[in-house]
């Protein structure tokens, strides 16, 4: 009976309990009956059958209170628990559990209490109540260590890590699974160290960190193969197809997701095998094999119709709306995507909810309805304001629900071009604004909960968002859960559970309004937040314009806007101006080759890259050059524009930095948020130096530098630290460092920084405290081999900003340190002149072309925020 329980066949195991019962029961032998219907307890709830497990319960308790055995007793009282958790009566079982424990810690052998204890933790996460699972596992682990229990010490640890998992603590679970890891491959316990390869591979996928993602899933695969566990090894096989098909290796991703369906069916995995459909379906979808895609999308939808799994069904049903509308079935779209919605007005899901209204959209556009199309796709704007929290469980698994910039797009290009006037280009610039700040929010979800405030008044109400949202990724999960089958639980339990979190949106959508009176960076960072336009004109100085940059559909705009001023006007395809800068970065790439060559060259180099560079200013300039009376620019690009320097584009006379002082921004909220910070009374700086083989002449930059600045204290080498940013930085009017980047394009916040004894996170620079006139990044460039989507860029400026900064000075490739620490002491020197940065960097460039005439040199730098000192 117990070999088939452990192989998961119940019913044999039934039937060889109720042959040890028959036998015990004809030879008298009563305490081996009793331990028979104890053990007989957990089949027995597998199969549903829970009058039979009390009744055998309650026999097993007389014999053994009969017979004085306290120990079997307290043994059942476990067991029972289990049961008793089955039927979800989770508060009950607790009862049971805790008189088990008290029991057995007198009686039991250690490995008794290790087991309830994780009982405890396992009921406490089905009550939803975190920190007591986290104290019961954490109670578990020093019970284990105290008894000399190492494999029950790795299983709590591996147990602590999935519970700040479950909450979205991504960065603290991330070094709890590495330390459970260790310790298992130190102890030869191959099991737990396959868990933590499958729950971080999980991990690194929702965080886009698909290469890592995908080798985590074949080490957890291999491993379960050898230890010959069915389950796991099929869903290590999922989560590697999951990666091939993110990679766009659809041959391969089908090969695994075929493998991994074959292995749940045998394993009699009944949701599974549906969600694999869903997924292959998808993957076929975006390879445009629709008729392969439609047919297992159907097969889906007909398993997930018939179950309590909605919020599965209405995907299978918009996918098969796209499906339709793909092969030009327009009316059979739209009838699916109601049917989809109507589903939706009994379910509370935001994402979905975005999404369905956005494939309406879409349908109505095929239909030639646009304006039915626009209140379609403002509904699906007013579902992404909705949603509370980034991430969750399908949408990081399901790439067509990861494009909510699609949604910004549509509304963008039917204001523009469905229905021109006035008041629609005020509406298309507020959804431009919205769709900057959506890239910049999910850019970093995953530790958007960490942020801290920079209004010490508003740390409580910070505080509690932060909560809430841990809270609600907790849910999500506890949901996703339960729907694939991963966790037991009642048709009443799932819907509980969907209550609490509906409760737990509206009161985080409570607190973050009560947060945009006091901090409005920090709501902005965690909803997607704008500011209105009028606010951001009166931000904009007299002598200025701002030109904010758009893509939507293939085609890119250009927003003029100033104090009386607002147009937006197509400038052609994003593709052509895309190629252009690829041919110019492919010319910038060249000064690789080494001095001689560039020498040798010289001439045609900057013939060609002079050549680009008015290319691009036909396509981005040229068409508003008429428009542009005022002295200084600010410059908001979009996507793979983040790269290109505006400043100097040429006209075939002379570069755009001759005619206009130029800065940038990441949106014009932004901009409108750094004017509103205060110069810094503080007037000493900071100059860090960290040197390397690659740029020896950072250090006679950071001299020049720190003699150049009032009161400056300069750091080099190992000094140049991150605890010496901390400690000088918010006392500092100007902050300098010149170091060198790691990046991540897969995912940008998890790029960093060299300082002297260890790396910066982009993230981590979100919770500094800098709050400067100007910081200056020196020699972190990130390359000209690919053109980008800016992220990189977008993601390390906002932080600098959020720590407090007023303007960045920042470089958009890898610059020569020679000419480097020439601009630097120009630039400085220029800036103790006069206060305008914006001016003093158009100065510092024209200076420096004199030696260094070639844009390599001279135009990497890009003065971003603030640039008066007002």
């Amino acid at each position: 009976g117990h070999m088939f329980f452990m192989r998961s066949k119940h019913e044999l195991a039934l039937k060889r309990y109720e042959a040890a019962l028959s036998l015990f029961e004809r030879t008298g032998q009563e305490l081996d009956l009793g331990r028979t219907l104890n053990g007989a307890l957990q089949p027995l709830i597998y199969l549903g059958q829970y009058e039979k497990a009390f009744s055998w319960a309650e026999r097993a308790r007389n014999i053994f209170e009969k017979h004085g055995d306290s120990l079997r007793l307290a043994r059942l009282e476990t067991n029972f628990g289990n049961v008793l958790y089955r039927q979800d009566r989770f508060a009950e079982a607790l009862q049971h559990y805790h008189r088990a424990e008290k029991a057995l810690r007198r009686l039991g052998e250690p490995q008794d209490v290790a087991a309830v204890l994780s009982n405890i933790a396992v009921c406490h996460i089905s009550l939803n109540d975190f920190q007591k699972a986290l104290y019961a596992y954490q109670k578990a682990r020093s019970y284990c260590q105290t008894h000399n229990l190492p494999l029950f010490v790795v299983q709590a640890d591996y147990n602590v890590a999935y519970l700040h998992y479950l909450r979205g603590e991504y960065t603290r679970a991330i070094e709890l699974y590495d330390a459970a890891r260790k310790q298992s491959e130190l102890l030869n316990d191959r099991y737990h160290k396959a868990l933590c390869d499958l729950d971080q591979s999980e991990m690194y996928l929702e965080l886009n960190l698909v290469e890592e993602g995908g080798q985590l899933a074949q080490q957890a695969f291999f491993s379960f193969e050898d230890l010959r566990m069915g389950y796991e090894a099929a869903k290590a096989l999922a989560f590697l197809a999951i990666a091939h098909s993110q990679q766009g290796k659809t041959g391969r991703a089908l090969d695994f997701f075929r493998d991994a369906r074959q292995r749940f069916v045998r394993e009699q995995n009944r949701v599974w095998p549906a969600l694999i459909d869903l997924y292959q379906a998808l993957v076929l979808y975006q390879a445009e094999r629709y008729t392969e895609a439609r047919r297992l999308c159907a097969a889906a939808f007909r398993f997930f119709a018939r179950t309590s799994l909605s919020n599965k069904t209405v995907l299978c049903e918009l996918l098969l709306a796209r499906l339709l509308l793909q092969t030009r079935k327009s009316r059979q779209a739209l009838k699916q995507c109601r049917s989809a919605l109507k589903k939706l007005e009994r379910v509370e899901a935001p994402t979905l909810r975005y999404q369905a209204y956005f494939v309406l959209g879409q349908i109505q556009e095929a239909l030639g309805q646009p304006e039915l199309a626009y209140e379609a796709y403002e509904e699906a704007h007013a579902g992404l304001e909705s949603l509370r929290s980034h991430l969750s469980g399908e949408e990081l698994k399901i790439s067509f629900l990861k494009d909510k910039l699609a949604v910004y797009e549509s509304l963008v290009w039917l204001s523009l071009t469905g229905r021109p006037a006035p008041s629609n280009l005020a509406t298309a610039f507020a959804y431009i604004e919205y769709a900057k700040s959506r890239s910049l929010a999910d850019l970093i979800a995953f530790r958007a909960q960490a942020l801290s405030a920079h209004t010490p008044s508003a740390s409580p109400l910070v505080e509690r968002v932060r909560r809430l949202r841990e809270a609600l990724t907790w849910h999500y999960r506890q949901i996703d859960l339960h729907e694939t089958g991963q966790q037991p639980g009642s048709p009443e339990h799932l819907e509980r559970l969907r209550r609490e979190t509906r409760e737990s949106e509206a009161e985080l959508l409570r607190a973050l309004k009560q947060l945009r009176a006091t901090e409005r960076e920090f709501s902005s960072l965690q909803n997607a937040g704008t500011l209105p336009l009028e606010a951001i004109r009166h931000a904009i100085p007299a002598d200025s314009l701002l030109l904010e940059y758009y893509q939507a559909r293939g085609t890119l705009f250009v927003a003029l806007l100033g104090r009386d001023l607002l147009e937006i006007l197509p400038l052609g395809p994003a593709s052509r101006a895309r190629n252009l800068l690829r041919l110019l970065q492919f010319q910038l790439s060249k000064f690789r080759l080494g001095a001689e060559y560039v020498r040798s060259t010289s001439g045609l180099l900057l013939q060609a890259t002079e050549a680009h560079l008015r290319e691009l200013y036909q396509e981005l300039v040229a068409p508003v050059r008429p428009r542009l009376g005022s002295r200084h620019l600010i410059v908001v690009p979009h996507d793979f524009l983040h790269y290109l320097p505006f400043h100097a584009l040429f006209d075939g006379q002379g570069y755009l930095i001759d005619a206009f002082s130029i800065s940038y921004a990441p949106s014009a909220s932004v901009y409108q948020l750094c004017g509103m910070k205060k110069t810094p009374a503080a007037n000493q700086s900071l100059v860090l130096g960290v040197p390397d083989p690659l740029a020896p002449h950072i250090l006679d930059e950071v001299q020049a530098v720190a003699s150049a600045l009032p009161q400056a204290r300069l750091f080099v080498g190992q000094e140049a630290n991150e605890e010496c940013l901390k400690t000088f930085g918010p006392q500092s009017r100007f902050v300098h460092i010149a170091t060198h980047g790691l990046f991540r394009q897969d995912n940008p916040m998890f790029s960093s920084l060299r300082l002297g004894t260890s790396q910066l996170t982009l993230f981590d620079l979100y919770n500094l405290e800098l709050p400067a006139e100007l910081v200056t990044l020196s020699g972190c460039g990130t390359g000209l081999n690919l053109v980008v989507g800016g992220d990189e860029l977008l993601g390390l400026v906002r932080g600098l900003l959020y720590a407090g900064a007023q303007a960045l000075l920042v470089t958009l490739w890898d610059v020569n340190d020679i000419s480097t620490a020439e601009f630097m002491k120009s630039f400085y020197h220029c800036l103790q002149a006069q206060p305008d940065k914006a001016m003093a960097v158009q100065s510092a460039m024209r200076e420096l072309r004199q030696s260094f005439p070639h844009p390599y040199y001279w135009a990497p730098f890009a003065l971003i925020g603030k640039a008066n000192a007002n």
